[in-house]
């Protein structure tokens, strides 16, 4: 596995330094369980199908991971934080409209359902996991806190920027929401027809507003 960067035309490339090989074997390592876990599930996938998979040894697995649980946790976790990062930019832009933000969420639902199939099947196979487990249920419990708690926060700060807020239970929501995208998202690969792309927003609205007649 080359440890060199391409350089541009005319130029030698650059030897990377150890801290950016090391990076960059880890983020191999990661993209190619995500591969066999999707393939194979959590309990099929073996240390040695990910280390054959990504182009190394097993040595180079453990030298990063203590095992493949935490090779699973981790990769979760990264997909999860990178779909909030991008939900989190969409609520914190106070530029635009309540409509505007509604429809980016909705279409951010449709994206997340179509075009990830492996985050999919992660999600599964990890929920099956934790579920019968106690400990890997609190990291569930965890991760869906952190990613509830980091929104309401964005919700909060939002609000205050508008001179709004007041006693609104900003965490409870943040919970509804994280729950409705969650859900709509699994219904979604499920029958596409059921959640067109305008539902994320509406059903926020619907939470925000009441349900009124379509005009």
């Amino acid at each position: 596995m080359s440890t060199e960067e391409p350089g541009t035309e005319g130029t030698q490339p650059r030897r990377l330094t150890r801290a950016e090989t090391k990076a960059r074997t880890r983020v191999l390592l990661l993209e190619a369980a995500a591969y066999v876990f999707a393939r194979k599930g959590f309990a099929g996938a073996s240390v040695d199908d990910i280390a054959e998979r990504a182009g190394f040894t097993t040595g180079a697995l453990y030298a990063h991971f203590s095992g493949k649980e935490e090779v699973f946790v981790e990769l979760l976790a990264g997909r999860t934080h990178s779909r909030l990062a991008e939900a989190a930019e969409i609520v914190s832009d106070v530029d635009s409209s309540l409509d505007e933000t509604r429809s980016a969420m909705s279409r951010l639902v449709v994206d997340v359902a179509d075009n990830d199939d492996d985050f999919a099947l992660l999600q599964a196979e990890f929920w099956l996991y934790a579920i019968r487990r106690p400990e890997f249920q609190q990291h569930l419990a965890g991760q869906f806190r952190t990613n509830r708690d980091a929104l309401a926060a964005v919700l909060t700060a939002r609000a205050e920027k508008r001179g709004q807020g007041g006693d609104v239970p900003f965490e409870e929501l943040a919970t509804v929401l994280v729950a409705l995208f969650q859900g709509l998202v699994q219904l979604r690969r499920t029958d596409p027809d059921l959640v067109p792309e305008s539902l994320y927003g509406e059903a926020s609205r619907w939470l925000f507003s009441g349900i009124t007649p379509r005009p």
